[in-house]
């Protein structure tokens, strides 16, 4: 599977963007998706998280209520929608699927299996 992130770029504080991840080379229809970050000189961390049918998500706790991740099974696409945005929330910013699918959300990198190549968002204040 090759994950294609795309839709970073430079925004003001409390603006909005939306993330892209498409997939290729196989279906991720049955496959959990996932949205993580890494600031620079910092680990990477969890952002956001949907379950292979979509039913259930999750989120960091500093995105809750500001960040909607979704999915278009037969697009192959996974979304981020990135609602007032902080500087804070400047990093570059990475997709991911996992090999299986499960109603439970991943929220650990160690549980994923592909990752995209990331794209950078930077939030000025």
């Amino acid at each position: 599977v090759q994950l294609q992130a795309s839709g970073g770029g430079l925004v003001q504080a409390g603006g909005s963007l939306r993330l892209d991840c498409a997939a290729s080379g196989r279906t991720v229809s049955g496959s959990n998706m996932g949205w993580f970050r890494q600031a620079p000189g910092k680990e990477r961390e969890f952002v956001a998280g949907i379950s292979w049918g979509g039913g259930s998500t999750s989120y960091g706790d500093s995105v809750k209520g500001r960040f909607t991740i979704s999915r278009d099974n037969a697009k192959n696409t996974v979304y981020l929608q990135m609602n007032s945005l902080k500087p804070e929330d400047t990093a570059v910013y990475y997709c991911a699927a996992k090999r299986t699918g499960s109603y439970a959300v991943k929220v650990h990198s160690y549980e994923y299996d592909y990752w995209g190549q990331g794209t950078l968002v930077t939030v000025s204040s």
